[in-house]
């Protein structure tokens, strides 16, 4: 029933073309982009990578080559520290704030990326793709990659359907139960909830429209000039890989050219470093993995939340894994083993790991469910409140607001979690959910880009709603229309009725008269 025609593969068979545009200054995007763009080297394809990181550890099939914008990554080190910014400040920023933040920020950097000597030699040189895959990051100008060089474009999504996205591709997205990722809400939600959040997709969309689309607009004409107009682009997308699952996330609607590859970067176990091994075998009482995250430090953690952090650890008989981003801790209790980098994945198949204590980030979320471990969260920014949220509500974690970090908080939260069996027993129903699939989530995504370059882009797979004007989409002329004729149709009957009253009150003063 099912049957695949031959000749579909054999185009494929001398390995396609692709190009992958990874540009976030952040190592957890990069994982995500080069974890895919390897495996498809791996089947043989010849694949280009644009980033601000190289690959130390290429594939061994296929062509693997490197694109590295180094400018962007120090240009965003020498702004945080020239604003001194610490990552653990922002835990109460304004949603509203945030848009605007990221709306004036990522352009600039962004912009650096198509303004970079190697990236412009690519540009500028005769090279075709097959397709061509870009990271959704507030960067649409660099979609137009793809129609210079003649390919179909895929859009990859760090996480779920969200603003960024829904719109390019015609999703719907209901305000009254889908909550913005900016905001710590999940369905249901309350009246002033869904009003805020109402408030929120509309003042997107008027920042987006009016400001975002006509600066990267600019930005296209100034780095491609010959090359196409934002709004052909922007609504070009062949498919949508999106990093989620419906065992991490809230089900939402998806149209069909959004395809779910949550958890596609995690691998099966690796021999640990004979330091860790030796460490998390001989932890008899368990352990505590305690990690922030790439971006977030621990070392720029304020002494007194440090020390909070490391009182209640002495207290514990669990052993304590922490991610500690320095060579020393002053008042390091006996228990606490730290390192500047740790292979999370590996650490968290560990039996012996209890706990994981977390920023909640998309990632650290997903390898926890993958190895079915509790979490306690530490939310800052961004998604991380939603992810830690969402753990709460499907009874595998808990939160601990940063601004309510104490030592008796803390303490407290890890021995509920250690204590009471549910967490851990849920966290276990959430990743035998993630792992009953038809499909691994790899090999979902290398066929479904293979597909793109099999049928030439899939325009089949486009929804009717993106052609459709604004006004149609919501079907505001159909309500306008409704509304007229439902008016004048009251209208008629009110004169109607005024003058069947007259008449008969004029009936009733002549025989008044005559009597």
């Amino acid at each position: 029933m099912f049957q695949r025609e031959n000749h579909f593969f054999h185009s494929l068979h001398d390995g396609a073309k692709i190009l992958g545009v990874f540009p976030v200054p952040g190592r957890s995007h990069y994982l995500l982009g080069s974890t895919l763009l390897k495996a498809l080297a791996e089947k043989g394809h010849d694949v280009t990578m644009i980033s601000c990181f190289g690959e130390k550890d290429p594939p061994k099939n296929g062509t693997y080559r490197d694109v590295v914008v180094s400018g962007l990554l120090k240009a965003m080190q020498d702004g945080q520290k020239d604003q001194k910014m610490n990552l653990f400040n922002r835990e109460d920023s304004n949603p509203f704030a945030t848009a605007v933040f990221f709306g004036f920020m990522m352009p600039q950097f962004m912009e650096v990326i198509l303004k970079d000597e190697s990236v412009q030699k690519l540009i500028n040189s005769d090279e075709k793709f097959d397709v061509v895959i870009v990271e959704q990051f507030l960067n649409d100008a660099q979609k137009a990659l793809s129609t210079h060089f003649g390919a179909p474009l895929i859009t990859f999504n760090t996480v779920g359907p969200n603003f960024w996205i829904n719109p390019l591709v015609g999703n719907p997205s209901p305000l009254s139960y889908v909550p913005d990722m900016m905001l710590d809400y999940t369905a249901p939600m309350t009246f002033f909830q869904r009003l805020l959040n109402t408030l929120l997709y509309v003042f997107n969309e008027l920042f987006y429209n009016l400001y975002m689309f006509p600066q990267q607009n600019k930005m296209l004409k100034k780095h491609l000039p010959n090359g196409p107009d934002l709004y052909d682009v922007l609504y070009n997308t062949s498919i949508v890989l999106l990093n989620s699952h419906s065992s991490i996330n809230q089900a939402v609607p998806h149209v069909p050219n959004m395809i779910e590859i949550g958890g596609f970067h995690v691998k099966p176990p690796r021999k640990l470093p004979s330091d860790l091994q030796e460490f998390l075998d001989n932890s008899k009482n368990g352990v505590i993995y305690f990690s922030m995250g790439s971006n977030l430090k621990s070392v720029d953690l304020p002494i007194e939340k440090r020390n909070a952090i490391l009182n209640t650890f002495s207290k514990l008989k669990e052993n304590v894994l922490w991610k500690w981003e320095d060579d020393s801790l002053p008042g390091q209790p006996p228990n606490v083993k730290l390192s500047k980098w740790l292979p999370q994945q590996d650490i968290l198949a560990h039996p012996n790991v209890k706990l994981f204590i977390t920023h909640g980030g998309y990632l650290s979320t997903t390898e926890t469910i993958y190895h079915g471990v509790p979490i306690l969260a530490i939310p800052i920014y961004g998604d991380q409140k939603l992810n830690a949220l969402t753990a709460v509500n499907n009874g595998y974690g808990v939160v601990v607001p940063y601004s309510q970090l104490s030592e008796e908080k803390l303490t407290n939260t890890i021995h509920e979690i250690l204590n009471n069996n549910k967490y851990r027993e849920n966290a276990k129903l959430k990743s035998k959910i993630f792992h009953d699939r038809l499909v691994s989530p790899m090999d979902t995504a290398t066929y479904w880009v293979e597909y793109v370059i099999r049928h030439k882009g899939a325009p089949h797979l486009r929804v009717a709603g993106l052609d459709l004007p604004w006004y149609q989409y919501h079907l505001l002329d159909v309500i306008a229309f409704t509304a007229l004729i439902g008016s004048c149709s009251l209208l008629i009957f009110y004169h109607l009725t005024h003058i069947i009253c007259k008449m008969l009150f004029f009936k009733d003063t002549k025989k008044l008269k005559k009597q």
